[in-house]
């Protein structure tokens, strides 16, 4: 059984962890989560993607343990192939993905919300890369994102030395986005999902795929890409029905056929 379900609602879709106690991942469950991301990826009509944890106290605590108790070489190659394609594939996701951390995440539960573009955190939730305290290491994306995210330094208190961190200094050092009260993690992430829901789908794929080419090649190089980009979006209707509903002081009324290949042609 994965304990995985992924749901739709408007363009926003909603995948929740529910394994309890913990919400702990498996070999299943990975694979279950990257075909998921793949039935996402050919919704150019999904725009936003919400993760989240169910019960009140886990978030994710990352591998199930008992997946590495016998030591075997081949298992464990095959589940940390599989976390790297699961948190790559969401990391490439089309959409804005959004984790509403609302409790533990630790490990891969960690992991999972740095492969997310926004995280929102409950001020009771707890975050942390554990893995060498039990003779492993992230493996999922861990050392390379949460060191984008927060620098060298905490990156290594946190790996290093096994810290974990509350919500409050987690803002503070810029791992999560926003600290909502306990309870309010998954309404936080629904608001902004709806928010994601009023842009252009054709220009927020384009602004992410330059946000994300910033950060992993020099800014001389993305400066002509996004002027490039900015007038690709002017053979897209999504341009002209954007400018027109806001002189018409009307909605705008997108069209999501082809959103996900926007830009694509560089």
């Amino acid at each position: 059984m994965t304990r995985i379900r992924l749901e739709y609602h408007g363009h926003v879709a909603y995948i929740t962890f529910d394994h309890p106690p913990a919400n702990t991942w498996t070999l299943a469950s990975l694979q279950a989560f990257l075909q998921m991301m793949v039935e996402l990826e050919s919704r150019p009509d999904v725009v936003a993607l919400v993760i989240r944890g169910a019960g009140d106290k886990f978030f994710c605590a990352g591998a199930d343990l008992k997946m590495f108790a016998d030591g075997d070489l081949d298992h464990a190659r095959e589940v940390a192939e599989a976390f790297g394609r699961a948190f790559q594939a969401l990391a490439d996701f089309h959409g804005v993905s959004i984790a509403a951390i609302n409790g533990y995440a630790m490990g891969g539960g960690l992991e999972v919300a740095l492969a997310c573009d926004i995280r929102i955190a409950e001020q009771q939730a707890m975050l942390g890369l554990p893995e060498a305290s039990v003779g492993l290491l992230p493996c999922a994306g861990g050392t390379q994102r949460l060191t984008e995210l927060v620098g060298p330094g905490w990156a290594k208190r946190m790996i290093l030395c096994g810290e974990k961190v509350n919500a409050t200094l987690a803002y503070e050092m810029r791992l999560v986005e926003e600290v909502v009260k306990t309870g309010h993690a998954w309404d936080a992430a629904h608001q902004m999902a709806q928010l994601v829901e009023r842009q252009s789908p054709s220009a927020l794929h384009a602004c992410k795929r330059l946000i994300n080419q910033g950060r992993c090649g020099p800014r001389d190089g993305a400066l002509p890409l996004e002027r490039h980009m900015f007038l690709k979006l002017f053979e897209d209707a999504n341009q002209r029905e954007g400018v027109a509903a806001f002189l018409e002081k009307r909605p705008p009324c997108w069209q999501y056929e082809v959103s996900a290949k926007q830009g694509e042609d560089s």
